[in-house]
């Protein structure tokens, strides 16, 4: 009796990040070429749970790969985070034939995955989020594009702060992570950067323009995380302090989309053919990522448990080029 044809199935969780659609791609191609059926499920872990899903083929991943967003769509699951959610997703799992799952998404999307591990559905978990957050991981896909995109909309910004005089504060995404913070206002040349890893000093950012704008300078960006806020309250400080016209600038959801850039892409297609390995190799329970640029795998709960060091150093670079 010949064996039975392994199908796996792919979902994107949590929210949406660049280069997803990458990923996708590269699960069902490299899954095709070992053999394998795949299932793509659609809004994530609530597809699952109610058998929202379509067979994939080489065809139905043509030109995707350059496109923002993802073609399976992603949702936030409440029903998941019960146990009977994980068991209604399981048994889709069993009556659809589905051996392995494919998960790209967040830290929440591996949590997720490995429920389902320990009720017999072997996980891969494929990091994918702007935030550049998850521990396990030097890189997640869509950071590098999201960091991008908010370079371009901040310099269009300094555009106008430039023809004003004026002060922009900024914010950007990264609601527990300052990492998209700290690059790009680096490579917007901020004169201060705020971040959730690190305590400021209203005074202490005033104090630096001060001293900024008596040595010529006449117009300032502050960066400021999403997960400090309060970007309206801190320009209205520092022009009550400087008399420096001062505006808040939200960039907001923009920064989630656009096309992936060349690294979000091939970092994409890496992570999602080692993931098919693993479950080519009936291996679950585990989250890809890259360490020191190779790509390696861990135990979801090992990975869950790490924690990120903020790069101080380059956040000090950052503060001592910034006047």
């Amino acid at each position: 009796m010949a064996d039975k044809q392994k199908t796996i199935g792919v979902l994107t969780s949590g929210g949406d990040a660049p280069g997803m659609n990458a990923a996708v791609r590269a699960v069902v191609r490299a899954a095709i070429k070992k053999g394998m059926r795949v299932i793509g499920i659609k809004r994530g872990y609530n597809g699952l749970i109610n058998g929202d899903m379509v067979e994939m083929n080489m065809r139905s991943v043509s030109d995707i790969i350059q496109r923002g967003g993802t073609v399976l769509y992603t949702a936030r699951c409440l029903e998941f985070k019960e146990e009977a959610g994980v068991l209604k997703a399981k048994e889709t799992c069993i009556k659809t034939g589905i051996d392995g799952l494919v998960v790209i998404g967040g830290d929440g999307s591996f949590r997720g995955a490995a429920d389902l591990s320990r009720h017999g559905i072997p996980c891969v978990g494929i990091p994918g989020t702007i935030d550049n957050d998850i521990s396990c991981t030097d890189y997640t896909v869509g950071y590098d594009t999201a960091m991008n995109t908010a370079m371009e909309m901040i310099d269009k910004v300094r555009d106008t702060s430039q023809s004003h005089d004026r002060c922009s504060v900024v914010e950007v995404m990264g609601r527990r992570a300052g990492y998209i913070a700290l690059n790009t206002g680096i490579a917007c040349g901020a004169t201060c950067i705020l971040v959730p890893e690190l305590e400021y000093k209203i005074e202490e950012v005033i104090e630096k323009i001060k001293t900024a704008r008596k040595l010529g300078k006449q117009n300032f960006i502050i960066l400021v995380a999403e997960g400090v806020g309060g970007v309206n309250e801190i320009a209205k400080q520092i022009e009550e302090a400087t008399g420096i016209e001062s505006r808040a600038t939200i960039l907001g959801h923009v920064q989630r989309g656009g096309n992936p850039t060349v690294r979000d892409r091939v970092a994409a297609s890496q992570l999602a053919y080692r993931a098919v390995e693993l479950l080519d190799g009936g291996i679950g329970n585990r989250v890809v990522g890259f360490q020191k640029d190779e790509v390696v795998d861990f135990d979801i709960q090992e990975a869950l448990s790490m924690k990120k060091e903020f790069p101080i150093d380059l956040y000090n670079i950052a503060n001592d080029i910034s006047f």
